[in-house]
């Protein structure tokens, strides 16, 4: 290992954005004396009937929830994207702007209200990843649909307004800026050398195992070397495949395994129901072959020392660039202890 890394301040690059980190190792030595938030960890019910999301509660809109039993999927009673919005644009000079049409979906994860993706088995969360496969298709195979973008906000400090286990997909005429950079880099290195970017990337961290978390027959868990976030992890898997649809039936579990067992790590950490935003990234749903993309999910939690001490994107983030104290070495060494 580059001890370099360790101990200088230096930037390390995004091969998938394009941009730059600024990794300040030395700054850990540095006493906390910052805002501390308060953990809140209390003991949910299984069952909430003030929870809009529960099995057989009644919406805010009116719409009674089935007694569903796994996944329950419904569109967003509050969607930021709508489907009928009007077909317009606006072109004065610099002032630009144009119509974006979408759906919204809301897909809870579990009937029970206590428990999260790391409490989940993982034959469960394997429904999950199906109900991500399913709804990718049908949603990408709309004609105005162009991008299918999954996530989950876990916890208030994500902004997450509903404690039970869910997380969305919002799908939209257009690439946004996020999965554009990503199209890009990943097109021009393709086009260049006719393989994988990420593809490339991967076998290089598998030879120096020097970020890996944990890796099972079909995925890699890693931080990867220019991660932004804390504790950011990536989960991609090894072959080289566009979109979640490319998964089979075991590799969907072996997805699930790898979900749960990081997810699970995380608890752990700090002792605590561990927050994050997480993602997938894949291809676009253009109709096009987006033979050069290699689909990934990306979760990014804000803590940073301790359950009550968060990573805040301010001063110089806001204005420069992305920038971290611990370095990604340091992180996998900590995650990789509680898997292993």
């Amino acid at each position: 290992m580059n001890t370099d890394l360790q101990d200088f301040s230096h930037r390390r690059y995004n091969i998938l954005t394009g941009e730059w980190v600024l990794v300040s190792p030395h700054r850990t030595k540095r006493p906390w004396q910052g805002k501390q938030e308060e953990v809140a960890n209390e003991t949910r019910p299984a069952h909430d009937p003030d929870c809009y999301l529960c099995a057989g509660n009644t919406r805010i809109n009116g719409e009674k929830n089935p007694d569903y039993k796994d996944v329950f999927i419904f569109t967003n009673d509050f969607a930021a994207l709508q489907s009928d919005t009007k077909n317009f644009n606006v072109n004065e000079g610099l002032l630009r702007a144009e119509s974006e049409s979408g759906i919204c979906k809301v897909i809870c994860f579990s009937p029970d209200h206590s428990k999260s993706l790391p409490d989940m088995a993982v034959e469960d969360v394997a429904k999950v990843v199906k109900a991500w496969q399913d709804e990718y298709q049908t949603l990408g195979a709309q004609e105005h649909i162009n991008h299918v973008q999954i996530f989950e906000n876990k916890g208030a400090v994500m902004g997450c307004s509903n404690p039970h286990p869910h997380g969305q997909i919002w799908s939209q005429s257009t690439v946004p800026n996020e999965a554009a950079k990503k199209d890009k880099h990943q097109a021009d290195y393709f086009q260049k050398n006719k393989s994988s970017l990420l593809g490339d990337y991967l076998q290089q961290e598998l030879v120096l195992q020097e970020r890996i978390i944990y890796e099972n027959e079909d995925f890699v868990v890693l931080i990867p070397f220019w991660a932004v976030w804390p504790f950011e992890v990536m989960i991609a898997p090894k072959k080289h495949y566009r979109s979640i649809l490319d998964l089979s039936a075991k590799e969907a579990l072996a997805y699930a395994e790898a979900i749960s067992v990081l997810t699970k790590a995380y608890d752990q950490l700090f002792n605590c129901s561990f927050p994050y935003s997480a993602g997938i990234h894949q291809a676009p749903t253009n109709g096009e072959s987006n033979e050069h993309w290699h689909w990934h999910m990306s979760f990014y939690p804000p803590l940073l020392r301790s359950a009550t001490v968060k990573k805040f994107m301010v001063g110089y983030e806001m204005f420069g660039s992305p920038q971290r104290d611990i370095t990604a070495e340091q992180a996998v060494k900590r995650l990789k202890t509680l898997i292993e």
